[in-house]
Formats: C-alpha cells, sequence, structure tokens
C-alpha cells in the first residue's frame, strides 16, 4: 500500500545553502538516505556535505536506508534544519595522507638529508648507527602498517570529515612524529648514536614493539568483523585485550611506542609525542565508552578502564 505524501518545512542551519528548497513533499515512508539524497541533489552538494536535523528537538536524522521519515518522528509539516558541514574529504584519503608523512620523513632525515640538516657537526658527520637504523626501520613498519590498515582493514561509521582536518591531522603526524622524533633521535650525538646501547633498553623496547605492534593489528581485526561492508551498525567487540579496556588498540597503540621511547635511549622527542598521542586517544576512548554504555544498554559491559588501567 502506498504510503500518503508528507510536506517537509525546509529550513538552512547558519549559512545559507543556495537552491535549498523551502518545502520537500514526500511519501511518509520515505528513507532519511533519500530525503540526503533529495536535498544533494536540489543544492548540488555531496549528500556527506549536509547534516539534516529535526526542528523540534533538533536530532540528526540519519542518513540510512533503514530508518523512515516516520521512525524519527517527522510528520506532515513538520520542520528540518539542514545545515551545510563545508568541504570534505574522506576518512581513508585523510588517513592516508596523514600517515605518507611520517613513513618517509625519518628515512629521508636519517640518510638523504643528514649531511644538509646536521651541517653544523664536525665533519666528517658520522653514519647512523645500527640502532638509528633499527629505530628508522621500526618507525616505517609502524607507519606502513597504519597505512594498510587504512587501505585494507578499517571500516569508518562516517564516509567523510571536514577537509580542513587534513592540515590539522597532518601536523600532528608530519611533524610531531615525523620531524620532530626523526632531527632528535637522529642527530650525530643522540643517545640512539651510540653502537652500544643499553641492554635493558633496547630488548625491553624491541619486545614491547613487537607485541604492540601485533596486538594492535589483531584489535582493529576485531573491530572491522564488527561492522558489515557499507553498514554503520556496530556489535560489542570481544577477543584479547577488550574484556580488559574499552580501546585496547589504544592501549597497544601506546605499548609500541614505549618501545621506541626505550629504544630511542628515552629521547624526550618521542616522550613528547606519546604523552600527546596518549591524551587524545584517552578522550576518544572515554566517548566510546559512553557510547558502548548508551548503545548497547545492559547487553554491554561497562569497563573501568577505557584503555590504559589502572590510570585511564
Amino acid at each position: 500500500m502506498a504510503s500518503h505524501v508528507i510536506t517537509l518545512n525546509v529550513e538552512p542551519r547558519g549559512k545559507r545553502i543556495r537552491k535549498l528548497p523551502k518545502e520537500l513533499q514526500v511519501p511518509a515512508n520515505t528513507s532519511g538516505q533519500e530525503i540526503y539524497a533529495s536535498l544533494a541533489q536540489a543544492t548540488g552538494y555531496s549528500i556527506h556535505r549536509l547534516r539534516i536535523t529535526k526542528g523540534v528537538d533538533k536530532t540528526v536524522v540519519p542518513n540510512s536506508k533503514d530508518k523512515t521519515l516516520e521512525d524519527v518522528g517527522l510528520e506532515n509539516n513538520s520542520l528540518v534544519h539542514v545545515k551545510d558541514l563545508g568541504p570534505q574529504a574522506g576518512w581513508r584519503t585523510v588517513y592516508i595522507i596523514e600517515y605518507f608523512g611520517p613513513l618517509v620523513i625519518p628515512a629521508l632525515i636519517l640518510y638523504g638529508l643528514r649531511p644538509y640538516i646536521y651541517f653544523n657537526f664536525d665533519k666528517p658527520i658520522p653514519e647512523p648507527s645500527s640502532l638509528q637504523a633499527l629505530i628508522c626501520s621500526l618507525l616505517t613498519v609502524h607507519f606502513l602498517k597504519r597505512e594498510l590498515e587504512t587501505i585494507f582493514v578499517h571500516r569508518f561509521s562516517s564516509a567523510t570529515m571536514p577537509a580542513r582536518n587534513i592540515f590539522k591531522n597532518c601536523a600532528h603526524y608530519w611533524f610531531l612524529a615525523g620531524l620532530n622524533i626523526a632531527y632528535w633521535v637522529f642527530r650525530p650525538d643522540a643517545a640512539a648514536a651510540s653502537d652500544e646501547p643499553n641492554t635493558i633498553l633496547f630488548y625491553s623496547g624491541l619486545a614491547l614493539f613487537a607485541f604492540g605492534e601485533i596486538a594492535n593489528l589483531n584489535a582493529h581485526l576485531v573491530l572491522r568483523g564488527l561492522r558489515k561492508p557499507g553498514s554503520t551498525e556496530r556489535g560489542i567487540p570481544r577477543g584479547f585485550g577488550f574484556g580488559l579496556v574499552t580501546c585496547p588498540n589504544y592501549m597497544f597503540e601506546v605499548i609500541a611506542w614505549i618501545g621506541i621511547y626505550l629504544l630511542s635511549g628515552l629521547s624526550w622527542s618521542v616522550l613528547l609525542f606519546l604523552i600527546v598521542g596518549t591524551t587524545q586517544m584517552a578522550i576518544w576512548a572515554r566517548g566510546k565508552e559512553r557510547r558502548y554504555r548508551k548503545e548497547f544498554g545492559d547487553k554491554y559491559k561497562a569497563k573501568k578502564f577505557t584503555m590504559l588501567p589502572p590510570i585511564v
């Protein structure tokens, strides 16, 4: 049976949107995805650039084929607001760009640019130590793993993010993880320049890095299995580490970077990146715990620690 037609009153939220219709007449069983597609076609904007909210309570109308207007409480003459989110970039694209910097910068500084960057040291500038070469290789492995996970493993709940995030994310990774770490750790007078590194720091750092990277990959594979291709729905994650904290992938990431910190001879530059990254991941982990509790209710076993017991 055909659904009755309703009229939605449409208003921009924030700045004016060119060609945005004032009214939209659609069947009541129209899906949220179809509403987004209709408004995207009318305005000439990407479907991912628009956010539609209900005028009565400001809740978002989901861009989903499984939710109809009736499901979200929209009726005849209901008001909806449409916000222009600005230029968008794909999550996968942003991640590939941001990881590319620290993937190539360490090798460039250690080998190709070494005589130009460390020009003020006595000549001839010594060759990189075996430990510096190892750290460079591990950094390459870490960020190459990130790139491959971005391309082949990760499934994103949103298709895009604001394009301006490219610059913010690149500033974090290209400068803090790339230039900052590589310049100081690969200096001819750095602790890692020694051919006789501290044995305890060396082997414990290597072990932590290897464990953290492998366990982090496993956690990402678990998370991938929770979401079907093309779907934004999530399941409750279970597996190694997930019974202990909300986001073991973040925990294992930190463990891997502690390994790099020990291998570097306790370089302050690695510690700085570790502190900044851990702080940001802790914020994300708390947010994810709140979302899990709200989304899954009693089905979800609430976690006392979200990332690093017994700290956070």
